[in-house]
């Protein structure tokens, strides 16, 4: 019998604007780079929604926000720390007003050690016109399924 698997439990959210653009966070990771919702991983003490506040003040300054439904679910095997195996996610519906713009807590250098690079809005438009990567890799596909029909009846896993 081997070793179980080390996941770490994390939130995430697909943080919407009203003309569609999502907030999205670029991680330049050694063997890749990829551009994801923002979130990040559940301390011990700490409920989804608490977590979620947490992460979203700390990477991109969002406070006093409404969550959404759980659109999602993932479960990602990589090792990228030396303390996990990989992780699964949960994703939250979060919608923001037009004149939000990210204004992350934690400083640059802060965030550069935990891969983030960049913080920017991406419209519908741009992400279908561009190269970059996304994480989930169907994310354009499923804002746009969001975009069209709306929060999903249940949660789906989305894959990797």
């Amino acid at each position: 019998m081997g070793t179980p698997l080390r996941i770490r439990q994390a939130v995430r959210a697909l943080v919407v604007r009203p003309d569609d653009a999502v907030l999205l966070v670029r991680f330049d990771f050694p063997d890749e780079t990829v551009w994801a919702t923002p979130g990040g991983g559940i301390e011990d003490d700490e409920e989804h929604h608490d977590a979620l506040r947490r992460e979203l003040h700390e990477e991109v300054g969002l406070t006093g926000f409404t969550m959404g439904p759980v659109l999602w679910t993932r479960t990602r095997l990589w090792p990228w720390s030396p303390d996990w195996d990989g992780q699964s996610e949960t994703f939250y519906l979060v919608r923001v007003p037009e004149h939000f713009e990210p204004a992350p807590l934690l400083t640059w250098e802060q965030l550069r050690l935990e891969g983030v690079t960049d913080v920017a809005w991406w419209t519908p438009a741009a992400m279908a016109a561009t190269t970059e990567r996304f994480t989930p890799s169907r994310l354009i596909e499923l804002h746009d399924r969001l975009r069209h029909h709306g929060p999903p009846p249940a949660p789906f896993d989305v894959g990797v």
